[in-house]
């Protein structure tokens, strides 16, 4: 068996692991108060996550440039409570802007 295949072989078996054990925790776990507050808290700390290394990171280095403008222009629109698609157009719009300058 070639390493790849056995590379391939224990994703498998870890994959299943993995999903057996998320299966295999008490429903009292499941139910408690502060799982339910992490698991709510997490997609919102990953798309942080995201948004910021997105905007911040170039090659390895910080950068600050049309992205952060870009992105107080979202923050500021969905503070005023502006639907969606509008800010992103906006927030798109003026990044773009920004970088023509």
């Amino acid at each position: 068996m070639t390493s790849l295949w056995l590379g391939i072989v224990i994703m498998i078996v870890g994959c299943f692991a993995l999903k057996y054990a998320g299966l295999s925790v008490p429903e009292r776990i499941l139910n408690h108060p502060a799982t339910v507050r992490a698991a709510d808290l997490i997609p919102v700390a990953l798309l942080g996550a995201l948004i910021a290394v997105q905007v911040f990171a170039d090659d390895g280095s910080l950068r600050i440039d049309a992205r952060l403008l870009g992105l107080a222009v979202a923050a500021v629109l969905l503070a005023l409570r502006v639907p969606f698609l509008p800010v992103v157009f906006a927030a798109a719009l003026v990044a773009g802007l920004a970088r023509m300058v």
